[in-house]
């Protein structure tokens, strides 16, 4: 097995990215359970983000999700962050939660619609150029509910313009990251479904336009492992979505689910050089913390992805390349499995100390009494949540 030592320099520049919007409350469909001391603004949002990074050490951006956190002057809120210990990270459009999308945003067959739609795609990238973010991440809600409803092959060619337009207006170090789910909102076809449209869309508009595996998109059973091998290896891998599945789109925390999902999908991505920065790969998580506190949750879900990579980083590469190569399944198998049965616990309390960490985030973080004094201080006002 490899050596614990030869993992540290790759761990040590993991980045995980936050969403703002798993500050907020959130929950079902059927109710949403508010907090006390949930953030009410972008400014508050980014300050508890930058409370996870200053346990853990490698949570350095912050995700923003437009309109929810619109701010009149995004250079200063990029300034805010940096005074915070954080940066700004990836802008996320919003083209779902508006009357005017009931049949589709840049799909609709209202050009009126689609225009509107493009105007908000546009303005996300004025946003970019105020931040300094790298990547624009493109989900759409689109799709349709009936056999009939609307012209499927009409909607692949509105969505291709769409993207063609906004592709033209990327800066030179500017990205499109594209994301998919198989199903929800629409119901009988997505026009963004699974990962072969997000990277056929990509092969078609350039270099600057990548795939977003989001890891509770998928059909139950979906090998999606497979999927980041297939991505990493065509150089079309841009971005992950962290979070776990039970059912559908649960959105629970990364890793609570099927840990061991977790490991195989980051032992593709350390088998395919996905840790470099070269491959510009953006490791994100996306969850809605619905009766769990959020700091804590987004801490447990950091953690958790970095065990994963440091089992996956264990893994003995040579070992398990000779047992492939002589066909030994069983050993092969057992090469993973020894990985992914290592405690990594104590390494990385000691990788934390040697960094001038805590050994412990979640206990450290329940001393400091932050949770405690915001929920003092955060008193009026609207708290952050769904379209907020």
């Amino acid at each position: 097995m490899t050596e614990f030592s030869a993992v540290k320099e790759s761990l040590a520049r993991q980045a995980i990215e936050l969403p703002s919007w798993a500050f907020g409350n959130s929950g079902t469909r059927f109710k949403v359970f508010g907090q006390p001391g949930v953030p009410r603004t972008p400014h508050e949002k980014i300050a508890d983000a930058a409370q996870v990074h200053a346990y853990t050490g490698i949570a350095p951006t912050v995700s923003l999700h437009i309109p929810w956190d619109r701010v009149e002057d995004f250079t200063e809120l990029a300034e805010y962050a940096a005074e915070q210990g954080v940066r700004l990270g990836t802008i996320n459009a919003n083209v779902f939660q508006e009357d005017d999308y009931r049949l589709g945003s840049v799909t609709n067959p209202d050009p009126a619609v689609r225009r509107k739609a493009l105007d908000h795609l546009l303005e996300c990238v004025d946003v970019m150029d105020a931040t300094g973010s790298r990547d624009l991440k493109l989900w759409f809600s689109d799709g349709t509910n009936y056999p009939g409803q609307d012209d499927i092959r009409a909607r692949q060619d509105r969505l291709a313009e769409a993207l063609a337009a906004v592709y033209a207006r990327l800066g030179d170090d500017q990205r499109i990251v594209l994301e998919y789910k198989l199903f929800e909102p629409a119901f009988y076809t997505m026009d963004v479904p699974d990962w072969g449209t997000a990277y056929a869309h990509c092969l078609e508009l350039g270099d600057k336009a990548k795939v977003v595996v989001d890891t509770g998109h998928h059909a139950p059973g979906t090998n999606i492992e497979f999927i980041v091998a297939f991505l990493l290896r065509a150089g079309k891998l841009g971005a992950f979505d962290f979070n776990s599945r039970f059912y559908a789109d649960d959105d629970l925390m990364a890793g609570a689910a099927d840990p061991f999902q977790l490991f195989r999908i980051l032992h593709e991505v350390v088998r395919g050089g996905g840790l470099s920065a070269e491959a510009g790969v953006a490791f994100m998580l996306d969850q809605c913390h619905n009766i769990e506190p959020k700091i804590p949750g987004q801490i447990r879900s950091v953690l958790n992805v970095q065990e994963a990579t440091a089992k996956a980083l264990l893994v003995d590469a040579d070992t398990l390349a000779e047992a492939q190569a002589r066909g030994d399944v069983l050993g092969a198998n057992a090469a993973l499995m020894d990985a992914y049965n290592t405690d990594v616990r104590p390494f990385l309390a000691d990788l934390r100390t040697e960094q001038g960490l805590d050994p412990d985030p979640m206990a450290a973080f329940a001393r400091s009494g932050y949770a405690e004094r915001v929920a003092a201080e955060r008193v009026g006002g609207h708290q952050a949540g769904w379209g907020a």
